[in-house]
Formats: structure tokens, C-alpha cells, sequence
């Protein structure tokens, strides 16, 4: 698999997205496992999860303990995975989602994936989502003061804008390693976003990768999306799926971009980590713009 940088640590191009793991339909935990399992067999060092990644009233970090368990019981190599988690989100377990910004939250939080991930720092850890109720100063100060106490290793930040890309740099420095937004076929309003990350050599994380990709047998839970036919013919002509040209596409679109795909099963993710040897044409990107 091609190898992208986030931060000074390489990856596999293609991430697993552990989400669909820990929520609505999520499998059981031997299905699940093995999926973590199959992500690591096809070449996916980075895997994604976060505190809130779970389904009932008190799982708090059910998805990082599931992560944990899977790296613990795998029997290959494993140094090289880089585990990121979150924090600043919450789920109260009636479906909803909520969103807390304090710095005395997010050092909790922090303390708590620490726990649950069983490492002394964490890899990279994230900013789930900014808080209206908390200046976004505040918020991204609890990461640089988390990095200053070695609690974590990098940091990153989700769903936010670039005014808040540029900030976060300010104040994190070369701490700020990733930004990760909601990105595919059918949502591509995170453009100006992506290419900030490329100014400022920040990994683009793409969260909900395949949106807009009809779903097939293959795929886990998620949202239905819809038939792109460009994705289709050009899949039909490499002989893979379109969920695989979606994540070369996106790929191609930059050297900053690291798709992080959901999957509940382990043929999902095989079949995804084969994007990361996927190479598309120019002419072929080009019809899928």
C-alpha cells in the first residue's frame, strides 16, 4: 500500500474508520476484531475511534476498548500502527449526539482514552468538534497543554473551517498535525479546507469517505448515498469496486488526503485498503470531478 505523513509519523494511504464497530448495527465483538485484524493484514496502520464511538447509556469508549482489545490479540506486527482518538463529543445513548468543548472536559476525556487504549501517550489525539459555548482558543489551548504534559503525541482537529484551521496552527505550532472533515462524491464543500492543509503540510482526513457511493454487499453501516455513474464505469473498467475508485479519487486529489473508510466487516475494509494500490489516471480523475 502507498505510504502518506501525518505529522512525522507514516501511514498506510488508506485508514480504518472503527466507528461502525461500537454503534447502530454494529457485529459482535469476534466480527468485529476480526475486521480490526483484516485492516492490519492488508497494510492499514492508522486506525480511527474516538470516546463517543458507542451505541448505549455508559459505554463511554466502547469502540477504544474494542481497538485496544483487537491490537492486543493480534498476532502480527503492529508497531507501526498510529491509534487516533477524540474527544469532545458525547452520546447519551438515545441516538443523539452532544458536543462539550472545555478544556476540563477534554483533559477528562484525554485521561480517560488514555485508560482505555492502555498507553502512557496517545498517538494522535483529536478535537472532535468545536463547542459554540467555548472560544475555540480555549478548546485547542487543552490540546497544546496536553502535548506540553506528553499525554499526547500529536494533535488534530475535526469538522472545523478554515479561520479555525489558521487559529489552531497559531497555537499549536508543529502539534497540529491533521484536520479531519466530512469529504467524498457527494459532499465536496471542505475544498478550501483540504487545500489549507496542503499550504500548512497538515494530513486531510476525510471522514464518511464512500457518501455518494451506492452501497453493495461489501459495505457496512452507513448512509445509503447515491449511484455516481462515472464511479461505476470507471470501476467496471479497472474490475473493482466503485467503493475502491472513490478512495483512489480521493487519493488522487491530493498527497495531504488519508481516507478514513468505516467498515464492520472484514471484507469491507480488504476491499478498501486495495484503493491505496490503485492508481488512477489523470484523464480517469478528471471524469470523476
Amino acid at each position: 500500500m502507498r505510504q502518506r505523513g501525518i505529522g512525522e509519523v507514516t501511514v498506510g494511504a488508506i485508514g480504518l474508520g472503527a466507528m461502525p464497530l461500537s454503534i447502530e448495527g454494529r457485529p459482535d465483538e469476534a466480527r468485529a476484531i476480526a475486521t480490526v485484524h483484516a485492516a492490519l493484514d492488508a497494510g492499514v496502520t492508522l486506525i480511527d475511534t474516538a470516546d463517543s464511538y458507542h451505541l448505549l447509556p455508559g459505554e463511554t469508549g466502547h469502540n477504544e476498548s474494542l481497538v485496544a482489545r483487537a491490537l492486543a490479540s493480534y498476532p502480527g506486527d503492529k508497531d507501526g500502527v498510529l491509534i487516533a482518538t477524540k474527544g469532545g463529543r458525547g452520546r447519551p445513548g438515545d441516538g443523539s449526539w452532544t458536543v462539550t468543548g472545555t478544556p476540563e472536559h477534554l483533559k477528562r476525556a484525554c485521561e480517560g482514552s488514555l485508560r482505555r487504549l492502555g498507553v502512557e501517550a496517545i498517538g494522535l489525539y483529536q478535537l472532535h468538534k468545536p463547542d459554540p459555548s467555548v472560544p475555540w482558543a480555549e478548546s485547542v489551548g487543552a490540546l497544546a497543554e496536553l502535548a506540553a504534559e506528553g499525554k499526547i503525541r500529536a494533535a488534530g482537529i475535526s469538522n472545523v473551517n478554515t479561520a479555525q484551521i489558521e487559529e489552531a496552527s497559531r497555537i499549536l505550532g508543529d502539534r497540529l498535525v491533521s484536520v479531519q472533515n466530512r469529504f467524498s462524491p457527494a459532499v465536496r464543500d471542505a475544498e478550501a479546507e483540504l487545500r489549507l492543509c496542503e499550504r500548512l503540510g497538515l494530513a486531510f482526513l476525510p471522514w464518511s469517505p464512500l457518501g455518494g457511493i451506492s452501497r453493495s454487499a461489501l459495505d457496512g453501516p452507513g448512509e445509503a448515498g447515491l449511484a455516481l455513474p462515472e464511479f461505476h464505469r470507471v470501476a467496471r473498467e479497472h474490475g473493482v469496486s466503485p467503493q475502491q475508485v472513490c478512495l483512489a479519487w480521493l487519493l488522487a486529489l491530493s498527497p495531504v488526503v488519508v481516507p478514513i473508510p468505516g467498515a464492520s466487516r472484514p471484507e469491507s475494509i480488504r476491499d478498501s485498503a486495495g484503493a491505496g494500490d490503485l492508481e488512477l489516471s489523470a484523464e480517469e480523475v478528471a471524469r470523476l470531478l
